[in-house]
């Protein structure tokens, strides 16, 4: 039987882990080209001892093994961030060592720089030597410095891009997000499916489940939820995921505002799990009253539920390097419940999207005229009576956990074991 470890550097509970990780994973299991893989993952719990106690960590574990999946977790550390993070790595690659070991590990699956970083360093230093798959995700480094976080070109960025070219050298295998990210790092892959150093790459977008999630009585909910939040006649833009950092606030309010102008019915609908104060102060400058928004939190199993109640979802994230490797999970997410999109362009493969499978707008720029047209350009979507069904259609072929990104993985792993 033939073992992998998957190594993510979130905690089990985290919205991420649940819809982005664990689904994945699943879907490993059940592979037909792997029948007797055996899956093991790796998670670095924050607020370790406040938020779990002996009993919940057990039935954790024994919740996750019941799907076929060997759990195990560390402390994430999170004082003194770049020293913790340090910590973690070399602690990580301590515990992966041993279980390369006990576990007869074949593949190392690293979600993203630091997990992939702990991998390589415990290959490095045990006996056997397991693939190590780089699931690249997005350009990290440079996500940081165009979010502000660390200074361009500064000591930190320098330090992870000298890790990440290493990290290149030693992948025997890579994922990304988004056809841009693979012309930007493997342009020679687009045909066979293969590096210039013969080793495979897969292009693999955040996907959905629609079997578990997204499998509702899309009008019934709709009712339902329109009912409690008093929103039956209006227009219901709702915004999912983070705001701040590369996730533009002041820009969403500024088309919200103009949709208002342009329509006294529009209403603005946030999940996020940011802090409530950097987006409700940006209404209410904008002349929104209570009556005229809702800014909450939503478990994952009810964010298709608010989906379904709302009329166009926004993805306003700032362009650049660093962004055409994204793949924003709140897209396919939108789609799947029927909801056409409005995107500023140059964002991952969004605007390929959007133009070929006709099922939103794209912004041209932040500007009002730009916004007005946008909501203009909406409004007559909306009224096309196929647009629910085109954007569910465009989700399943584009985004769908089991027949895109399971088989994908599935494929990797078949070409990583030969």
């Amino acid at each position: 039987m033939r073992s992998a470890l998957y190594i993510c550097y979130f905690g089990v509970r985290q919205p991420l882990v649940q819809t982005q990780v664990i689904p994945y994973l699943l879907e490993l299991v059940k592979g037909e080209e792997h029948p007797e893989l055996r899956v093991s993952l790796l998670t670095f719990e924050p607020d370790f001892a406040e938020k779990w106690t002996a009993v919940q960590i057990e039935a954790e574990r024994n919740k996750l093994a019941e799907k076929g999946i060997d759990w195990h977790c560390l402390v994430y550390h999170k004082r003194f961030s770049v020293i913790a993070t340090a910590y973690d790595v070399f602690r990580g690659a301590w515990f992966i060592r041993r279980m390369i070991s006990e576990k007869n590990i074949d593949i190392l699956h690293g979600r993203v720089h630091v997990p992939t970083l702990m991998g390589a360093i415990a290959r490095k230093f045990s006996k056997r030597k397991p693939k190590l798959l780089f699931d690249i995700r997005g350009f990290f480094p440079e996500e940081y410095t165009d979010a502000g976080i660390w200074p361009e070109n500064g000591l930190i960025y320098k330090t992870v891009k000298r890790i990440e070219s290493w990290l290149m050298k030693e992948a025997d295998g890579f994922v990304v997000l988004t056809e841009k990210a693979r012309e930007i790092l493997f342009p020679e892959s687009r045909a066979g499916g293969y590096d210039k150093e013969g080793r495979p790459v897969e292009v693999i977008p955040c996907c959905v489940d629609f079997d578990r999630r997204f499998s509702i009585d899309r009008e019934a909910q709709r009712r339902k939820i329109r009912a409690e939040l008093g929103v039956e006649d209006r227009l219901v833009f709702v915004h999912v995921g983070a705001l701040g950092g590369l996730y533009l606030a002041n820009e969403i309010a500024d088309f919200l505002q103009t949709a208002r102008i342009q329509d006294k019915r529009t209403y603005a609908l946030f999940l996020t799990q940011t802090d409530t104060n950097i987006i409700i102060p940006l209404l209410r400058e904008r002349g929104f009253e209570n009556q005229d928004y809702f800014v909450g939190r939503a478990a994952p199993e009810d964010i298709p539920e608010y989906l379904s109640a709302s009329d166009a979802g926004l993805s306003f994230v700032k362009a650049g390097y660093a962004t055409q490797s994204r793949s924003p999970t709140k897209i396919p997410e939108y789609l799947a419940c029927g909801l056409p999109v409005i995107s500023n362009r140059g964002v991952g493969d969004i605007d390929n999207l959007i133009d070929e499978d006709k099922v939103g707008v794209l912004i041209d720029d932040f500007s009002e005229k730009s916004y007005a047209k946008a909501i203009h350009s909406l409004k007559e979507i909306i009224l096309k009576p196929d647009i629910s069904k085109r954007c569910r259609i465009s989700s399943e072929l584009r985004f769908s956990l089991e027949k895109v990104g399971g088989s994908r993985y599935r494929r990797l792993y078949s070409r990583m074991s030969k």
